[in-house]
């Protein structure tokens, strides 16, 4: 080669090498991060990607919220482990928009002192690029000297492996949500209590009054035989399905449940709290032993929604006609109203004059307590030993005191309760455990076993949407068994029917 095609070849090749460079920095100074993950985690390929996520679509079932769905939990690991769990919280998402979506998660590359949210930029995936809402990212930075403006826990130059935790989440947003978009992405460094409360009030602070969704991002235990990890996993289930954040910030800490983001789901519970969203709803509950690993060091996911119910939806009836009229619903609900008030306030409760002969037939029952459309005590007879009156009147107060899951209604709650009874048939055995027997909505089961026994209103299966599968399951689990431990020889299931009615 000659001295001139060689000074142009120079020329070029460093021209080429300048603009690549040039594109690198560029893409950087715009803030925004490459994919991380892309061909570990999920497929790299835009495609194949969709289709994958499609596929997970399709398979999660619709819970049907009616309402507005404000904050959710999805897992984060590879897709094949947890992207069937993933799917069943973004199901809920398929054709509702947001404005912005605002996503939570644990650092797990490297340690940091506060919470970074990612200032400005954007995520890129192979489905696109995902712009940050800065103004609302600035905002919430704003809000506490622990929450700061960082790429720290998000761009990752030199380190082997990058997080992941919010990459796999935007994938799903994309394929559920209709139309554009932005995001606020937040990476918890430290996620000691103080940090996490104040972050959930400042994502409510900046997200009031505006269409957000907010995203925990986080899988449960870590590592665990099978069912040593079912068992750790739903003491952290119940938290979230009591909504208790506070409970379950004190179980983080004293390591009595584990989640590699539970200070994310504490953040985004009191977020969601305060923006307004009353209910939570459980939506699936796998670990890897049931998706793609084997079941000596599993992993557990976990899929729940917190949302605003519509109220002005009918509540779809449950249960069956006892025969009980108007005015004798009306008198067990105010003997169990006057018990709940009396005993909290702890003054005597009257004697009841009841002269219906249908109130003083002996009857089993259930008293629910309910403070804001949260459940706050609930406790029954199975069997008719007393008089139904007698029996609300005494399960009025058990489960105003002494249900063993919450602490003694006080009394500044009872402004803010609702009551509702379950007058019960006599349970029966279901014969050759023969599920289509199960009636949705019209049975409750009990599930006994080795001197275990849950039982389940039948209002239960209705309010989570269970088929006859998942009810027998969900009730094994609160048994205290595994959940396929109905099909066990010694295993005994009976059901019942109830008449349910409550404070309108």
């Amino acid at each position: 080669m000659n001295r001139k095609a060689e000074k142009y070849f120079i020329r070029v090749g460093g021209f080429f090498i300048a603009l690549v460079f040039a594109s690198f920095v560029s893409t950087f100074a715009q803030g925004i991060r490459p994919p991380g993950v892309a061909g570990q985690f999920y497929p790299a390929d835009s495609q194949a990607l969709s289709d994958q996520i499609d596929m997970y679509l399709q398979k999660a079932r619709d819970a049907h919220i009616r309402g507005k769905i404000v904050a959710l939990i999805s897992p984060h690991a590879g897709y094949v482990y947890s992207g069937w769990v993933a799917a069943y919280s973004y199901k809920q998402l398929v054709g509702r928009h947001y404005d912005t979506v605002i996503l939570v998660g644990p650092t797990h590359m490297e340690y940091f002192p506060f919470t970074s949210v990612y200032p400005r930029g954007g995520y890129r995936v192979p489905l696109g690029v995902l712009r940050v809402n800065e103004k609302m990212a600035r905002k919430i930075a704003d809000y506490d000297g622990s929450i700061r403006l960082s790429t720290r826990g998000h761009l990752q130059p030199n380190l082997p492996h990058k997080e992941h935790c919010l990459e796999v989440e935007l994938p799903f947003l994309i394929k559920a949500l209709t139309g554009p978009f932005k995001i606020v992405p937040i990476i918890v460094g430290d996620q000691n209590y103080h940090n996490c409360k104040v972050l959930g009030e400042a994502i409510a602070k900046a997200a009031r009054g505006k269409n957000v969704l907010i995203v925990a991002s986080s899988d449960l235990s870590h590592y665990y035989p099978y069912e040593q990890a079912e068992e750790l996993d739903h003491k952290l289930i119940d938290y979230v399905k009591r909504y208790d954040y506070k409970g379950l910030a004190r179980a983080l800490d004293r390591h009595e449940v584990e989640a590699c983001g539970g200070g994310p789901i504490v953040a985004t519970m009191i977020a969601a709290r305060k923006l307004g969203a009353g209910k939570v709803k459980i939506l699936d509950y796998r670990n890897s032993g049931d998706t793609a690993g084997n079941k000596s060091r599993v992993v557990g996911y976990m899929s729940a929604v917190f949302y605003k119910p519509d109220l002005k939806k009918k509540k779809a009836s449950v249960g069956v006609d006892l025969g009980l009229t108007q005015a004798e619903k009306r008198e067990l609900l105010h003997i169990a109203k006057v018990t709940i008030e009396n005993v909290v306030q702890r003054k005597p409760v009257p004697k009841f004059d009841v002269k219906s002969d249908r109130l003083k037939e002996k009857r089993g029952a259930f008293v629910t307590i309910n403070k804001n459309h949260q459940l706050r005590g609930c406790i029954g007879y199975i069997l008719p030993v007393k008089p139904l009156y007698q029996t609300v009147r005494e399960v009025a107060e058990e489960a105003a005191l002494h249900d063993p899951r919450f602490m003694a209604i006080r009394p500044n709650e009872l402004p803010h309760l609702q009551i509702e009874i379950s007058v019960l048939t006599v349970p029966k055995p279901l014969k050759n455990k023969d599920l289509s027997r199960i009636k949705i909505g019209r049975d409750g089961l009990i599930v006994r076993k080795d001197g275990y026994q849950g039982i389940l209103l039948p209002q239960v299966a209705t309010d989570y949407h269970w088929n006859r599968i998942e009810f027998v399951e969900e009730t094994c689990r609160k048994a205290g068994l595994p959940k396929n431990a109905w099909k066990d020889p010694d295993t005994e299931i009976l059901y019942y029917s109830a008449e349910v009615f409550g404070e309108e």
